[in-house]
């Protein structure tokens, strides 16, 4: 910095020197002390001592630049109420900086900082703090004092925990966690009234925080984290929300009581394991914008999906008219107690055409559960999460309108010829039984466009899954494949997802990177060498590209 920069309050100007007659607005010596000082994106690698001469600087701008370390004199600058020292070198803050008391904005976003002072706290007027791309492990507990600061942002450090006592910032509007290491959020943020944005993408949350008294909370993002969960509870308490990003996580199921969330503009939950929506998602009045591709949906067809959000939402409203009994209509009888006690539910037979007996740990379905049935047509059976060990022979009298089977968690070791006779069927859930082949019979179920065959004992790929056109998405997730014939597979038109994690795949075959149909390709968990974990992690176009790449010309 030219040395007359620092001196530019005391020197007296040249055309002092000069026996000159003044214009009015040229006299230097009503000229007021340098308040602003920029002096960003040059090649400065230090900062002399003289800037202690600018005492009236308001604002110093230092940003982008070689700096390794600051001038103690800053400390001098009591005016200074704005400092930027973001883009460069620094490893650590001179204690000094913490004697500025009108100092409103600190950035020191991109340095190498491992600490912050622990006396940060002192900067009481501090309202906006930039701490991002560091290289953090801990917040000084002293930020509790830091009651003015409206925006911090922690961002892209290796924060393992956030202090409790963050809770104590009152006036904070907008915190950014993005890209760290968290594993939960301390439950006494929740008591941060005036919190209005909250970033926690890209970190390693298994639950999303609760927030009772965040009243005022309008943007949640917490996409690529590993949720599982979206706890009801948590949702009734986020009534001001506009948007909640939760893209690529792992939830399953989406709660009935996500329409509390009134005031929601944008729901992202493209990229998780959602096999089914509430249809009362249709009812919120201010959703412009819902994503929800990437996801094992049953009851959404995927060329709807690509139609946009508000076709998708009139789709979901038009299934609730669907789903509710007619105005005239008596409500029906909603249970029938059977000789076992077990209960029948009439009213989902007649109003949602389902017919449930799940989790009864039965080692076969009572005739009196297909008795209850009578005319009404079914489009829904659900057995799942019992002790079946053959498919029930029942179903087929249900064929002119089944749709939807699911006969999870069984023990069913061998598909039998009634099953293939459902020529409606469009989903079939098979996982967790002890299936080692399907029978080629099943070619004649021309409509199935989801089959979920996980966890059981597959040790080959089935072969009848290459002849059934209308397939959209197999799970094939955690048996024993050994291989997959990438030709039979880009005869799949409508293949796009293929989930074959943690079997026992030697290799993939290149000319898999042919099937460019595929949105997601799910391979993590085999004992292949290539590709490799990092190509993986790159997502389903990357691996394909890649897999084409390699394929012998």
């Amino acid at each position: 910095v030219p040395e007359h920069v620092w001196r530019i309050n005391l020197d007296t100007p040249e055309e002092a020197q000069q026996n000159l007659s003044f214009g009015a607005a040229d006299r230097w010596w009503e000229q007021t002390d340098l308040t602003k000082l920029i002096l960003a994106s040059n090649k400065l690698q230090s900062l002399s001592e003289d800037v202690q001469l600018l005492p009236a600087l308001t604002m110093l701008d230092v940003h982008d630049n070689q700096l390794t370390s600051l001038p103690s004199a800053l400390g001098q600058l009591e005016n200074l109420q704005k400092l930027d020292v973001s883009h460069n070198k620094l490893r650590s803050l001179p204690e000094e900086l913490l004697q500025l008391p009108r100092l409103r904005s600190l950035l020191v976003q991109h340095n190498e900082l491992s600490q912050l002072p622990e006396g940060l706290g002192q900067l009481l007027s501090l309202e906006e703090l930039d701490v991002s791309n560091n290289q953090l492990t801990a917040i000084p507990s002293s930020f509790a004092l830091l009651v003015n600061v409206v925006r911090l942002n922690l961002a892209c450090n290796q924060l393992k925990e956030l202090p409790a006592d963050l809770s104590a910032m009152k006036s904070l509007r907008q915190l950014d966690c993005t890209k760290n290491y968290l594993e939960t959020v301390p439950a006494k943020l929740a008591t941060m009234a005036s919190l209005e944005q909250l970033y926690l993408r890209k970190n390693k949350l298994r639950s999303l925080p609760e927030f009772p008294s965040c009243k005022l909370l309008k943007e949640l993002h917490a996409g690529e984290n590993q949720i599982e969960i979206l706890n009801a509870e948590n949702l009734k308490q986020l009534s001001s929300l506009c948007v909640l990003e939760l893209r690529d996580n792992k939830i399953k199921a989406v709660p009935e009581e996500i329409t509390v969330l009134q005031k929601l503009e944008r729901l992202d939950l493209a990229n998780n394991d959602i096999s089914r929506l509430p249809y009362t998602l249709g009812n919120l009045p201010q959703l412009k914008f819902l994503a929800l591709e990437g996801n094992p949906l049953r009851t959404i067809r995927r060329d709807l999906l690509q139609k946009g959000t508000q076709e998708l939402l009139k789709y979901l409203r038009s299934k609730i008219q669907d789903d509710g009994p007619g105005p005239n209509e008596e409500p029906p009888v909603t249970a029938m107690t059977l000789p076992s006690q077990s209960k029948v539910n009439i009213h989902a037979i007649t109003t949602l055409k389902l017919l449930e007996y799940s989790d009864k740990q039965a080692a076969e379905i009572p005739d009196a559960v297909f008795d209850a049935v009578g005319a009404n047509p079914v489009a829904t059976v659900n057995f799942s999460k019992n002790q079946l060990r053959e498919i029930p022979p029942r179903l087929v009298e249900l064929k002119d309108s089944l749709c939807d089977v699911s006969l999870g968690f069984n023990k069913i070791s061998s598909i039998s010829s009634e099953l293939c006779l459902l020529q409606k069927l469009t989903h079939l859930d098979l996982r967790n039984n002890v299936l080692t082949a399907l029978p080629e019979e099943m070619e004649a179920l021309k409509k199935l466009h989801t089959i979920n065959l996980a966890f059981n004992r597959f040790k080959v790929f089935p072969s009848v899954l290459y002849h059934l056109p209308a397939l959209e998405t197999i799970l094939l997730s955690n048996n024993q494949v050994g291989s997959i014939d990438p030709v039979q597979l880009k005869g799949m038109e409508k293949l796009g997802t293929l989930d074959l994690q943690n079997n026992d795949l030697l290799q993939v075959p290149p000319e898999l990177g042919n099937c460019e149909n595929l949105r997601s390709l799910l391979l993590e968990g085999n004992p292949f060498r290539t590709p490799r974990a990092a190509v993986l992690a790159k997502g389903t176009a990357a691996v394909l590209e890649y897999l084409r790449s390699r394929i012998p010309t």
